[in-house]
């Protein structure tokens, strides 16, 4: 795929088939997020791939959101992978913390190899933190960026209805809506 394919693909998926990823996949995926940039090369994040069903069910009741979709998602995917981040080994500026930063970066790198690799995958960040440390033994110093389930797409989706770039890109200063020349990617 090229890299705007990549882009066009990655949709939040919460459907998946009940198959195995190719261990040489996940490490792609893994050496992907590894190749992130990070404040000051910090590389402050950690990824934990959980593959057992047990622990799967824990994360998922972990899950806060209106709908069951993202926990489910996480109970029928072949593996999780979970984003968690170190603040005291990154930096922050004027109150900005950025393990979080850092952490999605690299959850973002993986995320978009996983699409490459023809998977789908759902961004989860609304969950009981303390659920999932207590369930995969995660030291207390580290945060959780978020959760992604990883597994063949069971329906492709599609993105939702095109966005204007005028009503989200400004050029010089606010409001004044950026006008270009290229169409929207879906």
């Amino acid at each position: 795929m090229q890299f705007y394919d990549v882009i066009k693909n990655r949709t939040s998926i919460k459907e998946f088939k009940n198959t195995t990823i190719d261990k040489d996949k996940i490490d792609r995926m893994i050496n992907a997020a590894m190749m992130s940039p990070s404040w000051k090369n910090s590389s402050c994040y950690k990824f934990i791939i959980v593959e057992d069903k047990d622990k799967k069910d824990i994360i998922a009741n972990a899950v806060k959101n209106e709908t069951d979709e993202a926990g489910k998602a996480i109970k029928e995917a072949p593996i999780a992978a979970v984003v968690v981040a170190d603040p005291d080994k990154s930096g922050e500026v004027d109150g900005k913390q950025y393990y979080l930063v850092d952490g999605a970066i690299a959850m973002e790198h993986f995320i978009l190899a996983a699409t490459e690799e023809g998977y789908g995958t759902c961004w989860i960040a609304a969950l009981d933190e303390d659920m999932v440390r207590r369930a995969l033994s995660i030291p207390e110093k580290y945060r959780i960026v978020g959760i992604t389930p990883v597994g063949e797409i069971k329906q492709e989706k599609g993105h939702y209805a095109a966005k204007s770039a005028g009503e989200y890109v400004f050029r010089d200063s606010w409001n004044e809506a950026y006008v270009g020349n290229s169409k929207v990617l879906h």
